[in-house]
């Protein structure tokens, strides 16, 4: 066991992560040179194209230092704020971190959050510097900020260029060396062992990938999983290369994964922990840090084509396994018919999901625009949550509606300083402190409405600040607010996916924002439509998409003028018509372009 280093990697989107696990995977000879590709450990397509890892895939690596063989296992990390619940658990199966910073970008505000999420696990953190052969790499200024945040000297922090390889073997070697082997435990204790990743295989049942910390897990063993309460006979287990490799035992220290024959995946928790059945007592204490993730952001899907329900049920349940974040539930809708209300970490996270299911299951949705989750106290004294615009009561019924805030924190070089701040004027903001990391680094804190940020608020900030700036937040509790629900008729049929709860002074602003973007992207019809914005059954604001003209009398030359008024007004009169049974097909792509501010 004392030649086992346990760690993963912490760094934000587009530092190198995934090209640095490339490298290790290469030096330590663990993937043949011609099996090999770009971002090895991203298996999702998606992941490849967008170059973010979303699924973390764990990989077990040997390497040979001083003439003695290590055991080196690696837990790739989510880098985006939506996922830090994923992070957390993957910091709660390892000893020690490498905290990878890009010279050219400095430290990000998401490295900032799992770095302290780390250092509160008590993990050793091995800092390093990549892309040093970059001709705008700013080494010393960032070897500055990580030195500030670290409290370390600029000879503990290496510096690297994953892509040409200069300096991977010294970050293996500072593996080996500063971070410590598993803690030892008496042999003789029952299997305690935690959830860090879960996976669905036909034959084999829910695969829960674990950290084992006490104890050994075997083929054939009963085991019991501590939250959910399920029983299981282990069908194996085995270690990650990174594909799966059948082994005969787990024991202290190792990580792999186990074969659980559970058919449904809601057994297999992330965080949970696994316990051996036949010693298993009530009092027997679970590993800690167990939480159920939250969903912060809502939205409702619907399939397009009412026969393609069942296939978008089964589809989400196969999205369940491999996520476990994600929630849902049935719902209807009397213009979109039979549907599921989602639940979500993050915009991204939203993005993702709609991305796999239109890409892995050939689905068409519709999709409302995202809300959050209010809390309402009505005039009865009933507490009920609304987690969509279409189930807000009736405004006389309602006592207090109150709002999701968040800390929100903003790291950014300070010249883009007066920029961001003018940004926030434009959100319900409140502003907290400033402080500076270096002379031109700068931290800025704001309490905000979690409804303010969920849309386009991480492009906005990227934009004013030439891409610089990076957030990260974390909940801070609900507030009172004066809120209405804004609803968008369109050829006077209300569209409910368009409903949204906004807060009263911006609901004009909103209304008219909304009536004339979808005036730009539905696409015209043989007769003229009408686009509203309502409250209640006020309409505040309103748009036309004119009529496409048909030339009906381009056949017509000379002759009599009557003629072609008959031709006219019979077109105009045919147009009424379709206008009073008009009904206005919205295609997916108008939903999706709605999400977008």
């Amino acid at each position: 066991m004392k030649n086992i280093r346990n760690f993963c990697i912490i760094a934000h989107i587009d530092h190198g992560k995934s090209t640095l696990a490339d490298r290790f995977l290469e030096l330590t000879g663990t993937i043949e040179k011609r099996k090999m590709q770009e971002q090895f450990l991203d298996t999702m397509e998606l992941e490849r194209e967008r170059g973010i890892t979303i699924k973390l895939q764990p990989v077990r690596m040997d390497y040979t230092l001083h003439d003695t063989r290590y055991t080196l296992n690696l837990i790739d990390t989510p880098g985006h704020v939506d996922f830090s619940y994923e992070v957390s658990r993957s910091l709660a199966a390892v000893e020690g971190a490498v905290l990878l910073v890009d010279a050219t970008k400095g430290v990000q505000a998401q490295t900032l959050a799992n770095l302290y999420l780390a250092q509160a696990q008590g993990l050793a953190i091995i800092p390093v510097i990549n892309k040093i052969d970059l001709p705008n790499a700013r080494v010393a200024e960032v070897e500055e900020e990580i030195g500030n945040i670290l409290l370390v000297e600029p000879g503990d922090i290496l510096h690297i260029s994953a892509k040409e390889g200069t300096g991977v073997a010294e970050v293996l070697e500072a593996v080996i060396e500063r971070i410590p082997p598993p803690a030892l435990h008496a042999t003789q204790d029952a299997l305690r062992a935690l959830i860090f990743d879960s996976a669905f295989d036909i034959y084999k049942g829910v695969l829960a990938y674990i950290r084992v910390f006490e104890g050994t897990i075997k083929a054939g063993d009963k085991i019991r999983l501590f939250a959910s309460e399920a029983g299981a006979d282990v069908i194996e287990v085995g270690i990650f290369t990174p594909a799966l490799k059948k082994g005969d035992e787990l024991s202290a220290g190792d990580i792999g994964y186990v074969a659980t024959g559970l058919k449904n995946v809601g057994d297999v928790r992330v965080g949970d922990t696994v316990m051996d059945a036949t010693h298993y007592t009530l009092h027997d204490a679970p590993l800690p840090g167990y939480k159920e993730p939250r969903p912060v952001v809502f939205a409702s899907f619907y399939p397009e084509e009412g026969e393609d329900y069942d296939n978008f049920r089964d589809a989400l349940g196969k999205l369940k396994l491999t996520d476990a974040s994600l929630l849902y539930e049935p719902e209807s809708s009397p213009a979109l018919g039979r549907g599921f209300r989602l639940g979500f970490l993050g915009m991204l996270h939203v993005e993702i999901i709609s991305e796999r299911l239109r890409r892995e299951f050939k689905l068409s949705l519709i999709i409302s625009t995202p809300s959050v989750e209010y809390h309402v106290r009505t005039k009865r004294g009933e507490d009920i949550l609304v987690r969509s615009a279409a189930l807000l009561p009736d405004p006389s019924l309602i006592e207090i509606l109150q709002e999701p805030r968040v800390n929100l924190e903003i790291l950014s070089p300070a010249t883009y300083l007066g920029q961001l701040m003018k940004l926030m004027t434009e959100y319900r903001s409140e502003y907290r402190a400033t402080d500076y990391l270096t002379k031109e680094i700068v931290i800025l804190k704001y309490t905000v409405p979690l409804a303010e940020i969920i849309t386009d608020f991480y492009d906005r900030l990227k934009s004013v600040s030439s891409g610089y700036a990076s957030m990260s937040y974390e909940p801070a509790g609900y507030q009172a607010s004066d809120l209405v629900r804004l609803d968008i008729l369109v050829a006077d049929e209300l569209v409910e996916p368009f409903s949204k709860i906004v807060p009263r002074e911006l609901a004009y602003q909103e209304g008219k924002r909304i009536v004339e973007k979808l005036k730009v992207v539905i696409p015209r019809q043989w007769f003229a439509v009408s686009l509203q914005a309502a409250i209640g059954g006020k309409i505040i604001a309103r748009e036309t998409i004119s009529a496409l003209r048909k030339d009906v009398t381009g056949y017509l030359y000379g002759g009599d003028i009557t003629r072609k008024k008959k031709l006219l007004e019979k077109q105009k009169r045919g147009k009424k018509r379709m206008q009073a049974e008009g009904h206005v097909e919205i295609p997916q792509e108008v939903f999706l372009e709605m999400l977008k501010k």
